[in-house]
């Protein structure tokens, strides 16, 4: 069975997470997040675990190193055999070439970049609210963000989060551009990277990603299952 190893790109607000939850449960394999997977590394108790545990307690950024090595970690477990969806790695050039590295000997990465303009990404975050007692967050970007105030799990009031304004969500972009526009040169040559457009519909942009996986697969010579089992 082919192994689909995807890695979704996009700017903060482009959606790659939600539909990288989507593509991997219908296609019945992980999404593999950096948030994620620092979380169980420190949760692991592993000699790895408790030296990010540390610097995260220090307030430190964790390093291109560390945060390899976690991943490095991740994909060596019997679940993405069949293949993975990588969210949020890599985010440089040093950590797509260990990348590289780590899948030397699976089926080629599929590298999907969503496209979306910086003045759209700005309205999308300043429409998102947070429920003030779950935690849930709620997109309201498809709607006037003054009509959603309630949360539909738990009733509670849902308000702006204190960084999601213009300033913080333009220097997010700033930063995310700075950091990231050498990676997507760096995949932009190969025959399994694609772009797609993240500012449409959400259901046009599923169909998008589906399409764009499948068909660099099938240009690379592997069979793809039908995927859909959501």
């Amino acid at each position: 069975m082919v192994a689909l190893n995807v890695v979704m790109l996009g700017p903060p607000g482009a959606g790659k997470g939600t539909q990288a939850e989507r593509f991997a449960r219908e296609y019945g394999i992980p999404k593999i997040s950096t948030g994620d997977i620092l979380r169980e590394a420190v949760q692991s108790g592993s000699e790895l675990g408790r030296t990010v545990k540390a610097v995260m307690e220090r307030g430190e950024l964790v390093s291109d190193q560390l945060i390899t090595g976690i991943v490095r970690e991740r994909l060596g477990r019997p679940d993405v055999n069949d293949g993975f969806v990588l969210d949020g790695f890599p985010r440089t050039v040093p950590q797509a070439q260990a990348l590289d590295g780590i899948v030397a000997d699976r089926d080629p990465l599929i590298v999907v970049e969503m496209q979306v303009p910086d003045e759209e990404l700005v309205r999308r975050v300043q429409g998102r609210r947070v429920c003030k007692v779950c935690g849930t967050n709620v997109s309201a970007f498809g709607t006037d963000p003054s009509q959603v105030s309630r949360c539909e799990k738990c009733g509670g009031e849902l308000v702006t989060r204190s960084d999601d304004n213009e300033a913080v969500v333009r220097e997010r972009l700033r930063v995310y551009w700075r950091d990231t526009r050498p990676m997507i040169e760096y995949y932009s040559g190969r025959p399994t990277f694609r772009a797609i457009d993240g500012a449409v519909p959400p259901e046009q942009v599923r169909q998008a990603l589906v399409g764009a996986v499948t068909g660099m697969a099938r240009a690379a010579g592997l069979s793809v299952p039908p995927g859909a089992r959501a």
